[in-house]
């Protein structure tokens, strides 16, 4: 192949996006002895989500040592939750340590894949202005790299300062001025008490209040991180006990959600504690079952909403008229900045836009009726393309870095099959293990919390289906993600060529051999 006379660059594996899942997927290639990679970043830093939310306040709700990878463990976190600069660092960490910065290609953000069935290789487009080509693309940008604004009439014509809490502008100083804060999911209760402190008026705008429990942090003294460092087996022992809770506390999630009742209990005291008026604690009262939105984790988030520069609309921002904005149930308030918490594309990712497969469809078309992978991990038309943090792999209890590592496992028997089939080759998930793979998920999802909890999340697509999360055990996961079940793809190798023109094969079709010929 060539470009403008030269010869077009071709890599055996394009990793997309440099946050945990992309990193994660470039230190296991190079494990697996595979050197001929590219990790194409769009932003000029690695990081992924922890490089793009740098909000006040902004940190983790899973414990340091279970929210970091099992191959690089970290002795010197400072709290038992961290915040985003000490996971932003470790990230940056990660790239040194494993050498992974000659492969990174930063400010490339990718525009289009195309697969090329002739050749069995996927051609990806960059804004950088190159094009390549590589045989198997590992798609890491995550479900949480893209802002969901909502679309608020009159928005165009505000005048004052608008941004999203991901796209956080640190030039705009806050101090005096009136704030409208819209949302109230996991960054708004970080972000709310932050700037409750400096501005003059806030104004929260709570379509739905969420569950809020206290947050146990402290600081890990320095004796503890001796001993981490000096036997990391403390370490390991530390990260297995977290682990284990977690792995005990999904059956309330997953099967038996009535169980959760005392959880709320506790949720409940919680906001009690903080909380003396009446008229506000309902207000901020959830009136459905603790676990169906995500459970959030704040000390500091009540107190502050008690305070008088603080104004709790439950209600969503329905418009906005010059400097003020109006809610749904009509009262207005006047403002000089909006800030939107209000999550992201997280069940129509824009990165499944610009992926065209064998048949001529983007996957976003193909999942017009809602994401489905084969394992969480590929996708039926779509040869040699993985997705990390796919479709159903979500969670909402534990670590999301156990999911990573157990779809880098996958990704590491992905490879080793192709290698067994010798030549050029392509593995091409079947309709029919799709479909069966998310038939048992979806029945699964039925009994959890998530589905039968009463709520509407943003675990849930536009059609009701909770494309989102894993109903089960990281364990499970894992077992289920350990070896490439061969029977479940098709074998797809180069088509025959002949030598004359009438009967060569049209472009864009390739031949099949069954699994196991």
């Amino acid at each position: 192949m060539s470009e403008n006379g030269r010869q077009r660059e071709h890599v055996r594996v394009a990793v997309i996006g440099s946050g945990f899942g992309g990193l994660g997927a470039a230190v296991r290639l190079r494990r697996e002895g595979i050197t001929d990679f590219v990790v194409l970043e769009r932003s000029g830093a690695v990081g992924g989500t922890w490089r793009d939310n740098s909000y006040p306040g902004c940190a983790c709700d899973v414990p340091s040592h279970l929210y970091s990878f099992s191959f690089a463990p970290n002795p010197d976190w400072p709290r038992t939750f961290s915040g985003q600069e000490h996971i932003w660092a470790y990230l940056e960490q990660v790239a040194d340590t494993f050498g992974l910065r000659p492969h990174i290609r930063f400010n490339s953000e990718v525009t289009r894949m195309r697969w090329d069935a002739d050749e069995l290789r996927w051609e990806v487009d960059t804004a950088a202005g190159a094009t390549l080509t590589a045989d198997v693309v590992v798609s890491a940008t995550g479900p949480l790299s893209d802002p969901k604004v909502p679309d608020i009439d009159g928005i165009d014509g505000f005048t004052g300062k608008v941004f999203h809490s991901a796209r956080w502008d640190h030039d705009y100083d806050l101090r005096g001025k009136r704030v409208a804060m819209v949302g109230t999911g996991a960054s708004a209760i970080q972000i709310v008490p932050e700037i409750q402190r400096e501005v003059a008026q806030l104004t929260l705008f709570q379509r739905t209040p969420p569950w809020v429990l206290p947050r146990v942090d402290r600081a890990i003294t320095g004796p503890e991180r001796w001993l981490h460092g000096r036997l990391p087996v403390t370490a390991a022992a530390r990260r297995g006990i977290l682990w284990g809770i977690r792995e005990l506390q999904v059956q309330a999630f997953t099967k038996r959600p009535n169980e959760l009742g005392l959880v709320e209990t506790v949720a409940k005291r919680h906001m009690r504690r903080a909380v003396k008026d009446p008229a506000l604690r309902a207000k901020l009262t959830p009136d459905y079952r603790i676990g169906c939105k995500r459970i959030l984790l704040s000390n500091s988030y009540y107190p502050a909403l008690t305070q008088p520069n603080v104004d709790v609309v439950a209600s969503g921002l329905r418009e906005v008229r010059g400097n003020t904005v109006v809610a749904t149930d009509g009262s207005t308030a006047e403002v000089d900045a909006i800030i939107f918490g209000t999550g992201f594309r997280v069940t129509d990712m824009p990165i499944a836009e610009r992926v065209v497969g064998a048949d001529g469809q983007t996957l976003a078309e193909t999942w017009k009726g809602g994401m489905k992978s084969l394992r969480g991990a590929t996708a039926p038309g779509f040869p040699n393309w993985m997705t990390i943090i796919g479709p159903n792999t979500g969670l909402g209890n534990s670590s999301m870095i156990l999911m990573i590592e157990s779809q880098l496992n996958y990704l590491a028997d992905y490879m080793r099959q192709l290698d067994l089939l010798g030549g050029r080759a392509a593995l091409a998930a079947r309709p029919s293990a799709v479909a069966a793979w998310n038939r048992r998920v979806q029945d699964r999802m039925e009994r959890t919390v998530w589905s039968s909890g009463g709520c509407n999340s943003w675990y849930l697509d536009e059609n009701g289906v909770n494309t989102t999360l894993w109903p089960g055990t990281t364990t499970e996961f894992r077992n289920a993600t350990r070896r490439v079940d061969l029977a479940e793809y098709e074998v797809q190798r180069p088509p025959k060529r002949d030598a004359g023109p009438a009967t060569r094969k049209p472009r864009g079709k390739s031949k099949k051999v069954e699994a196991g010929a």
